[in-house]
């Protein structure tokens, strides 16, 4: 009797090495899903799963269906992809040192000429609503700060990131 061969450890190899291989792209196409990786989960899931059924299949009917070595050498490699991938998405993307030129809590912040999310160009001086002709900002202005607004007392600055 020849044996078979078993599908399904393959299948399964091909869904880990399409995991691995998509996140990447998938991510520089939309930076909502680098930060939400549950689809590429799924199919390191799905992959693992097949290539468990088709071990199963090899160890419990060895005269049907090849595979126990392969199978179990698939499912290894698997496994450590997998690994890989968690250990690089949930803790190492997260380790990111602490900027050392940063401004600390309570410090003032530095002047600073930014654009906003629709291109026009920001200063601090602008946002906290000072006078162009106040350095010190003793006086401030409606005309500057937002329409209908006094002059604020603060400035929140929101970063968010951009396509790399």
């Amino acid at each position: 009797m020849k044996r078979r061969w078993n599908v399904s450890i393959w299948a399964g190899l091909l869904l880990v090495l399409t995991a691995l291989l998509t996140f990447a792209p998938i991510a520089m196409w939309s930076p909502d899903l680098r930060d939400r990786p549950w689809a590429t989960l799924l199919l390191f899931a799905a992959g693992l799963f097949l290539i468990a059924v088709g071990l199963r299949r090899a160890y419990r009917e060895p005269q049907l269906y090849r595979g126990r070595i392969t199978g179990s050498i698939v499912m290894v490699l698997g496994v450590a992809l997998a690994s890989l991938f968690v250990y690089g998405v949930f803790y190492a993307a997260r380790q990111v040192p602490a900027a050392t030129g940063a401004p600390r809590v309570g410090q003032k912040a530095p002047e600073f000429t930014l654009l906003d999310q629709e291109g026009r160009t920001v200063t601090l001086f602008d946002l906290l609503g000072h006078a162009p002709g106040d350095a010190d900002g003793s006086e401030a202005t409606e005309s500057i700060a937002a329409p209908g607004l006094a002059a604020s007392a603060g400035v929140v600055l929101i970063f968010y990131r951009g396509y790399w």
